[in-house]
């Protein structure tokens, strides 16, 4: 590792699902720019969720070039760039062109789920739960990278002679931003391709079996903190030193180094970790069982839960019914909201993700009467992420030894609206920590990149150097609590039992 000075910047990449950011932070962790811009979402049909793989490149390359231009920091004052991405989504491209053959097909995307199906019939369902510590489901890579190489002309021809590439959206950036197109990844994105297995540390040939999936496209996977490559940033040359998928990358920028920690980030979906340790916790309840970190060779899991659908509500109440028109006016909204209201959503866009993992299940409103308002709508929205995070936090607290231990840290866009942190506070009954720096996810990849290049803190001293800027506390009564969940687990339970149901 270099030598630089310790007043360093560091850029955090934040590639995300609807928009890639751009973060600038000093060594004292506080953040000097940023410049987002958002991106296309294509929906070629019903549950298809498709991305632009060269328009996120183009993105991120704008905003990375804006953060500095738009506080007039110089690219030489800049040591190390850290990479945090959406996992899952899939991108194959053809190694010579260097362009993608497909759209990147993004995370939320339910096309394979009959596929899905046929696996599970088939019975692979415990040896690939074994192997990833994943469920058999559309969310995660295997099954998209089977569909392209299906579904492309000549591609699975072409795969199978090494002429494509796959990557998630942290390996299609290496390759574009570093000089001799680096095919890397990091072991937290490859932990979530339904293909890496996550004990032995490598990719798995029983499983690429499975899905076709020739081991010539994959990338070489490293420690999430590791020398990726050289970029020409705005004519420097910078290293990039960090690579971690957003969730875990969060739950580094929320210090949750200890076994018993959770971090919930609240964006376009809800993503929740518990920190289990040196030794992975297979769970019983559907939650996923993943590689929190790996740093200096030492792997630490998780158990997560997803939630995919949580800002997407709030966005539809913005963008399909125009009853706000920014995200911000949410909580003043659902303040106005009648005490009484019954009305309920099960924002299923997308299916159910933990704990049910239902892909066939659609979003439903329940309980309108003539005196609905806009305001009933945005509480229902909102309430609904808090009765998806109470789902996941009691089948964690199944799961884990000492439930007592669990601490809960959230962050994301929905963790500043005060309303729904309270109410989240409620339905949980616990005690509910936002951080002073809210952008967790970048700052966990730039701590990552600082770290590694050694011009910022060790683990130890960021752990101390965390703060909470507000905390929350659960108030609300027990019966009222208890009649909100039930009433919720039965809109669930119907939804579940008929898919088809119209409210």
């Amino acid at each position: 590792m270099a030598n630089r000075k310790k007043d360093s910047y560091v850029l955090s990449i934040d590639q995300g699902t609807t928009s890639s950011r751009a973060i600038i932070f000093d060594s004292s962790f506080k953040i000097r720019s940023v410049h987002q811009k958002e991106f296309r979402q294509i929906f070629p049909k019903s549950g298809w969720v498709e991305h632009d793989a060269l328009e996120i490149l183009q993105t991120v390359i704008e905003t990375s070039q804006s953060a500095a231009r738009n506080k007039e920091i110089l690219s030489s004052e800049i040591a190390t760039i850290g990479i945090t991405n959406q996992r899952e989504t899939a991108v194959v491209w053809d190694k010579k062109s260097g362009k993608p053959i497909y759209n990147a097909i993004v995370w939320q995307d339910r096309r394979t789920g009959d596929l899905c199906k046929e696996l599970r019939a088939n019975g692979y369902d415990s040896l690939i739960r074994d192997k990833t510590g994943l469920t058999i489901d559309p969310y995660f890579s295997a099954t998209k990278i089977a569909w392209i190489l299906d579904n492309v002309n000549g591609a699975r021809e072409r795969a199978d002679n090494g002429e494509l590439a796959f990557g998630t959206i942290d390996t299609w950036l290496l390759w574009n931003l570093c000089s001799g197109n680096p095919h890397l990844t990091d072991a937290t994105n490859a932990s979530r391709t339904m293909l890496f297995n996550i004990t032995e540390g490598d990719w798995d040939d029983e499983l690429l079996s499975i899905f076709r999936v020739p081991r010539s496209i994959l990338p070489k996977v490293y420690d999430s903190g590791y020398t990726f490559g050289i970029t020409n940033y705005m004519g420097t040359k910078i290293p990039i030193c960090g690579v971690c998928g957003d969730q875990q990358s969060a739950a580094i920028g929320q210090a949750c180094f200890k076994k018993g920690m959770v971090k919930s980030t609240y964006g376009t979906g809800c993503f929740m970790l518990l920190n289990t340790g040196n030794k992975p916790v297979f769970s019983k309840n559907r939650l996923l069982t993943t590689i929190a970190s790996q740093l200096d060779g030492e792997k630490k899991y998780a158990l997560e839960g997803s939630i995919f659908n949580a800002g997407t509500s709030v966005q539809w109440l913005r963008d399909g019914l125009k009853i706000i028109k920014s995200a911000s006016e949410s909580d003043l909204l659902a303040a106005q909201a009648n005490e009484n209201s019954s009305v309920f959503m099960v924002p299923a866009f997308t299916g159910l993700g933990a704990p049910y993992w239902n892909p066939n299940v659609r979003g439903a409103i329940f309980g309108l009467t003539r005196d609905s308002s806009d305001a009933d709508l945005m509480t229902a929205a909102l309430e609904a992420v808090c009765y998806q995070t109470y789902d996941l936090l009691e089948a964690m607290k199944a799961d884990w030894q000492d439930a007592s231990s669990i601490t809960l840290r959230v962050d994301g866009g929905m963790s500043s609206n005060n309303w729904m942190m309270q109410r989240l506070a409620d339905i949980l009954d616990m005690i509910i920590e936002c951080p002073t720096i809210q952008e967790t996810t970048a700052l966990g990849a730039a701590w990552i990149a600082g770290s590694h290049f050694d011009v910022w803190p060790n683990q130890n001293e960021f752990y101390r150097s965390w703060s909470r800027s507000r905390h929350f506390t659960g108030n609300m009564c027990e019966s009222v609590r208890n009649s909100k969940i039930a009433t919720w687990h039965n809109h669930v339970n119907t939804l579940i039992k008929n898919p088809d149901y119209k409210s």
